[in-house]
């Protein structure tokens, strides 16, 4: 679940440079939570009307994520958000990747069990900043805060804007894995299917592909909605 990329500059406001990206601990997430459940609606694309029912998704997802060990937040600001990632490990069990349509990928499934997979959970970006790689910067430090081996996200497929732009940051689709749209519902929600991306992280230089050694997963690699 991750909230798409920049959409463009629309009226910048701060200048790239004056961007700084902090960490915030679980406490000092929980303090703020309302001004990035404030962002989030200002970033999304959501329907007129609709508004309050995603910043409450948005809010429950970020409660969930908090709960998590390890978990850990950036913040991307100057005189206010700008923008905003989280995520935490992937349990050494499993546990994320339940759901997965077949059979995990051997590589993937040796380095959760290792603990060396970090969880992107959501990137959201203010689409006024004029740090038109900022989305890709948080998650370039999220990830190395953590000294992760992995990085592993999920993405709706309707949302085509932040799926090539993780394409295009060199994350490799692995396969489709199904959801709860709503993990806090009192009712059992329906499961959506959503595309498991993953990041292998080593020193490449800029330009180089990503090797995908191990990481093949015969015809599910493919695009969503690519012909089998």
């Amino acid at each position: 679940m991750t909230a798409p990329p920049p959409r463009g500059d629309r009226g910048a406001s701060a200048p790239a440079h004056a961007l700084r990206l902090r960490r915030l601990n679980r406490w000092q997430t929980e303090t703020v939570q309302e001004e990035l459940a404030d962002l989030y609606v200002e970033s999304s694309s959501t329907q007129a009307g609709r508004q309050y029912r995603a910043r409450e998704a948005f809010l429950r997802r970020l409660t969930g994520a908090v709960r998590q060990a390890g978990f850990a937040l950036l913040i991307a600001e100057d005189t206010a958000f700008a923008g905003c990632a989280y995520g935490f490990p992937v349990p050494r069990e499993g546990t994320w990747w339940r759901g997965f349509d077949g059979a995990l990928p051997r590589s993937v499934e040796q380095l959760t069990a290792s603990g060396h997979v970090f969880a992107v959970v959501e990137i959201v970006v203010h689409p006024h900043t004029d740090d038109q790689g900022l989305a890709r910067r948080l998650q370039e430090r999220l990830l190395a805060d953590h000294h992760a081996s992995l990085g592993a996200t999920l993405i709706d497929p309707a949302d085509a804007r932040a799926y090539d732009a993780f394409r295009s940051w060199g994350w490799q689709d692995i396969g489709a894995i199904d959801r709860p749209t709503d993990s806090t519902a009192l009712r059992p929600p329906p499961s959506v299917p959503m595309r498991a991306l993953v990041l292998p992280i080593g020193q490449r230089t800029p330009g180089e592909a990503v090797r995908t050694d191990g990481l093949a997963h015969d015809n599910r690699t493919q695009r969503p909605g690519s012909p089998s």
